[in-house]
């Protein structure tokens, strides 16, 4: 497997044997815990590596999160993005909110194994840790997690004024984001950058939206019965 050439070739980035130890116990712990509790359905190592790790990394094509201090993973699953990411830059201070305590009870096993400090894990629906914790931080990001009304909604009252929300989506995003635009108007936010990429290994072509947060509106996120029922 060459992951480990591809990042430096990708991204710069030359991963250490410390890092390189805690990607393989990663993929290890996910697999052993995804035997009787059901996290991913990519299960292969290759395909974790580049699938899960590599796509998680690929946030460095839009920003430089040397100087990026808080990162907040909405619905981080099995912790994709932000547990690569933390990896590579263990200097960020990264919070995690997921509804489903399988995924929580796993972060936390995975954090304790991997010896990774700075990380807070919120159990809660996403709107209601929103409501209380606006304006926080640098980045907000979300993978695989809805479309772009929801995602904007939820994530961008978060994130600090001339901070970014980052979105991974598929290269399928262009009726989601042209229904987005009220949403990001409301919300007092821009598109700054759309990257599309494919990764290695012919896995599959991605992009990623980044919103610049202009200003902060109050009175978002809404409950999630009246975003469902009334989207921006």
């Amino acid at each position: 497997m060459t992951f480990k050439q591809d990042v430096f070739d990708e991204f710069g980035i030359l991963i250490t044997s410390e890092q390189e130890y805690l990607f393989n116990l990663y993929f290890k712990e996910l697999i052993a815990y995804n035997e009787h509790t059901n996290l991913t359905r990519i299960t292969d190592e290759v395909e974790v590596f580049y699938k899960h790790f590599f796509d998680s990394l690929t946030m460095l094509k839009v920003i430089d999160l040397n100087k990026v201090n808080t990162i907040c993973d909405m619905g981080a699953g099995a912790g994709f993005p932000s547990i690569p990411l933390k990896i590579i830059f263990p200097h960020l201070k990264v919070t995690i909110i997921d509804s489903l305590q399988k995924r929580i009870n796993f972060l936390k096993l995975l954090c304790d194994r991997l010896n990774i400090l700075n990380i807070e894990l919120i159990h809660d629906r996403i709107e209601n840790y929103a409501a209380h914790n606006l304006h926080k931080f640098d980045i907000v990001t979300a993978r695989a997690l809805g479309n772009l009304q929801l995602i904007f909604e939820l994530g961008l009252p978060m994130t600090k004024v001339n901070g970014h929300f980052i979105a991974y989506k598929s290269n399928q995003y262009v009726e989601e984001l042209e229904s987005s635009k009220n949403a990001l108007k409301e919300l007092k936010s821009s598109i700054e950058e759309i990257k599309e990429f494919t990764l290695p290994l012919n896995y599959g072509n991605r992009s990623l939206i980044k919103v610049r947060k202009n200003a902060q509106v109050s009175g978002y996120p809404r409950s999630y019965a009246m975003m469902i029922k009334k989207p921006l």
